[in-house]
């Protein structure tokens, strides 16, 4: 068996009706895995599932829409898993938002908050959810997706690299909980990927020549060179990373 072989294993993948987060379903689907793709619209959720579906067989990707602002959403998405899907063996915390660009003296409390809670303390909601299940049969794996921003300040995105840092210190504590139970977590921190939720970070020629030149590899990254190192984490591969973030930014930290 390989050692990156999901087959039995059930995933939740918030935000996967796109990006990086279908990214992650998809290549978790191909090893084997029965994925939940949840974002904020059922249509779209359903599209992918039946999408991936088609190139695995019935009942491979189950769609389950959940909003990340709504514990109780949150809630029902773990409780729909469970009954319709199965024990959650995989939760990857991937939905994030990012409602405002610029310095930090011209945020609005409104929109720190709703960094804060979107991208932080859904994820400890989410977690906490999947927890006792995982904790009970001795075996899960958590993964946050991050970013390179949580590593660095920024004229544009600072509160959103806050945000990340914080995701960061949110699975090392977490680590140190479970990890006596057999679970694991870890962080992604991806660099700049050609998502949708980048886009004002990418769709522009000029600013996109300028990020290439002096970026190692002259290149941003793409959505499915984030989702093997979902795999590795969530795989008999990667049963003794814990409490790490990797990162997978073509070397732009570097």
């Amino acid at each position: 068996m390989s050692l990156f072989d999901l087959t039995g294993k059930v995933a939740i993948i918030t935000g996967s009706s796109r990006g990086i987060g279908r990214a992650i379903a998809e290549a978790m689907a191909e090893q084997g895995a029965r994925v939940v793709i949840s974002s904020r619209k059922q249509d779209a959720c359903e599209e992918v599932a039946a999408a991936i579906n088609a190139r695995h067989g019935a009942g491979r990707a189950t769609a389950i829409a959940a909003s990340i602002s709504s514990k109780e959403a949150l809630h029902q998405l773990v409780v729909r898993t469970e009954a319709e899907v199965g024990p959650i063996d995989i939760l990857v915390c991937n939905a994030a938002s990012n409602p405002y660009y610029g310095p930090l003296g011209g945020i609005s409390d409104d929109q720190f908050r709703k960094i804060m809670d979107n991208n932080v303390l859904s994820n400890h909601w989410l977690i906490q959810f999947c927890l006792p299940g995982m904790i009970e049969r001795r075996d899960g794996a958590v993964i946050v997706i991050s970013s390179i921003g949580g590593l660095r300040g920024s004229p544009t995105i600072g509160a959103y690299n806050i945000s990340k840092a914080a995701d960061f210190q949110l699975v090392r504590n977490l680590a140190v909980e479970v990890g006596q139970h057999n679970v694991r977590v870890n962080a992604i921190a991806p660099g700049l990927i050609r998502t949708d939720f980048a886009k004002a970070l990418w769709d522009n020629p000029e600013a996109q020549a300028a990020y290439n030149r002096s970026h190692p590899m002259r290149r941003i990254g793409e959505p499915e060179e984030i989702a093997g190192a979902a795999v590795f984490l969530g795989s008999r591969a990667g049963s003794y990373v814990n409490g790490q973030a990797i990162v997978v930014d073509g070397g732009s930290t570097i």
